[in-house]
């Protein structure tokens, strides 16, 4: 069934429609908050937002872009305020943390290269990495990108290339591995 005549559906009350549309884009919509906010129950919940966004919105769509597009602009926007608000959780719980191990002395290794490659797309800034992680891992070219996040595609080339210089730098102490590996 197109998916045109699917939205209409749901717009109607068909339940069974609504089913079939959120099959058809869990996955990808799951997959897109993974790679955003690297926590699996992070990635439900933001996908779970999304498609209450998305059905509770469906009408306003325009169909200006297919609907994969704009439930995956909802789930960068859904992914970036989960992000943001545990940062602020984390932020206030580390002050506790840290207060706890005053005068306790630790013996921290040094993380392996892919520990801390993704603790560095972590650290991005939000709109360093929702770029990065659009182009490098999900595949998207820098229109789509910019029709997801609302930006020039210029805009999401010179993002990119921010964030990977950016990696770089926070990577430096890696860079004889990576050459040889």
């Amino acid at each position: 069934m197109p998916e045109q005549e699917l939205i209409e559906r749901v717009l109607a009350g068909d339940m069974a429609a609504a089913r079939q549309l959120y099959d058809a884009h869990i996955g990808a919509v799951h997959r897109l908050a993974m790679r955003m906010t690297g926590d699996d129950a992070m990635a439900q919940e933001a996908a779970q937002v999304a498609f209450v966004r998305a059905f509770r919105s469906l009408g306003r769509f325009r169909g200006d872009a297919t609907f994969a597009t704009w439930i995956h602009k909802i789930t960068m926007s859904a992914s970036l305020n989960l992000i943001k608000a545990r940062r602020r959780w984390w932020a206030r719980s580390a002050e506790m943390e840290e207060a706890e191990l005053v005068g306790v002395h630790t013996t921290d290794t040094e993380p392996d290269l892919k520990a801390r490659l993704y603790a560095a797309i972590d650290a991005l800034p939000e709109i360093y990495k929702s770029v990065f992680v659009l182009h490098e891992v999900e595949g998207h070219n820098h229109e789509e990108i910019g029709a997801l996040l609302g930006i020039a595609g210029g805009t999401s080339k010179a993002r990119l290339s921010t964030a990977r210089s950016k990696l770089r730098v926070a990577l430096k102490e890696f860079e004889g591995e990576w050459a040889s590996a």
